[in-house]
């Protein structure tokens, strides 16, 4: 008998509304959270806008950590906390974590990489001006050890990096570590603080990014016919993942069912994607058949919608294709036009509001969506949230590297 896997505990940080109910009250009115870059000097660069989390540095016990690392520990406590879980209950071992990045420690290896190098002016660094925590900044496992550590999670711990899909990724890796009966929790989510020098001067050399610095609330724009790139993020989302005859056992407050996960490559090109949409298309297929639902029991799909024309394209393609005509008749968004493209952190921030989606019914809109491109004619809710039964959502995401994966949550039964 399939061991099914159930949402218990969620905790999301990201730009504008820190926490679950701070995060629906922003997506669910419509409202933006990208603004001009706070955390460095970006005067010099091409976008000067970001999605950035109002945050404090967390605990002083933390401060050691990367950014990204802290927003990753800070929510896999909080959604444990809401899980209602004691971790001595039962065996630390059936613990297990699963944490997804796609930059890692971006922000303390840039800034640490600047006090080594005199700014980049020594092409001999000084490794004795180099804080002590270096090596975990250089080393990805630091993601899952310190959540591990900081939950007393101890089974299997790993990260996963898989560019853009690595939130949607480490939610398929948590599912498939219960459903094989290894563990029965499993701490799974992502994060990512990518707002550095480094990571900004690398999409401005892509032109992948919004120039829209003058008014970066409007600059995150998917699906409409002027958008100019996505607007880069930052932030964290982390589930509690519990085999389902588990969670009812202590009575838990049971979210949303992941009933399928599938992921895809397209073996093509780093950036470029097939305008078919044939990769993300077959991920969605294979999701829908691992949950037995058909293309007509979606009633929502939360869309990568990242505000590139080469995207949003591809995956309305995708959809037309995975679903049929169907697709037509399917509320879709993109809450990314509200909180910008956290990179590998965003698809486990999405997950967040599909699963927020089953409890509400209410489907987040496309904000600053005005005029449609042409090619992209589907539904995609504009401006303004829909009130909505949903039981089921598919949430996609496509990264860079030719990642393209699907998570369906169902309302539990």
């Amino acid at each position: 008998m399939t061991r099914r896997v159930v949402i218990t505990g969620m905790a999301v940080l990201a730009p504008g509304g820190n926490g679950v109910r701070a995060f629906w009250d922003l997506i669910s009115s419509g409202r933006t959270a990208t603004r001009p870059i706070t955390l460095f000097d970006a005067s010099g660069f091409r976008s000067r806008i970001a999605g950035e989390v109002d945050f404090d540095g967390g605990p002083a016990e933390l401060r050691h950590l990367d950014r990204a690392v802290r927003f990753a520990v800070l929510c896999a406590q909080d959604a444990l906390l809401d899980s209602g879980i004691t971790v001595d209950e039962f065996p630390a071992h059936r613990i297990g974590v699963g944490i997804g990045t796609a930059v890692g420690c971006t922000t303390g290896l840039d800034r640490e990489y600047a006090v080594v190098s005199d700014s980049g002016r020594s092409w001999l660094v000084d490794h004795t001006k180099a804080v002590p925590q270096l090596f975990d900044y250089l080393v990805p496992t630091s993601f899952a050890a310190e959540v591990a550590w900081a939950v007393g999670a101890e089974g299997p711990a790993s990260v996963i990096s898989t560019g853009c899909t690595s939130g949607l990724d480490a939610i398929g890796y948590g599912c498939e570590l219960i459903r094989e009966g290894s563990v029965d929790v499993v701490i799974a989510g992502a994060s990512d603080a990518p707002i550095s020098p480094i990571t900004v001067a690398c999409f401005d050399a892509l032109k992948a990014t919004s120039t829209n610095n003058e008014y970066p609330g409007e600059a995150s724009r998917p699906f409409d016919r002027n958008r100019d790139g996505f607007v880069l993020a930052e932030g964290a989302a982390v589930f509690v993942l519990e085999e389902l005859a588990h969670a009812r056992r202590r009575g838990a407050r049971i979210q949303a069912e992941v009933t399928g996960y599938a992921t895809r490559c397209n073996a093509h090109h780093m950036t470029g994607l097939h305008h078919e949409g044939r990769e993300m298309a077959e991920a969605i297929r294979a999701a829908m058949a691992e949950a037995r639902i058909w293309a007509g029991d979606i009633d929502y799909i939360n869309a990568h919608g990242s505000g590139t024309r080469q995207n949003d394209r591809h995956e309305t393609a995708a959809f037309k294709r995975a679903l049929g005509d169907h697709a037509y008749r399917t509320p879709v968004s993109s809450i990314k036009s509200m909180v910008g493209h956290s990179l590998g952190a965003i698809g486990s921030i999405e997950l967040a509001a599909s699963a927020l989606v089953l409890e509400h019914n209410l489907v987040p809109p496309t904000a600053n969506l005005h005029e449609a491109d042409p090619e992209c004619d589907l539904d995609y809710v504009p401006l303004v949230a829909r009130e909505q039964d949903t039981d089921a959502v598919l949430c996609v995401g496509s990264g860079f590297g030719g990642f393209q994966s699907a998570v369906i949550l169902e309302r539990a039964a």
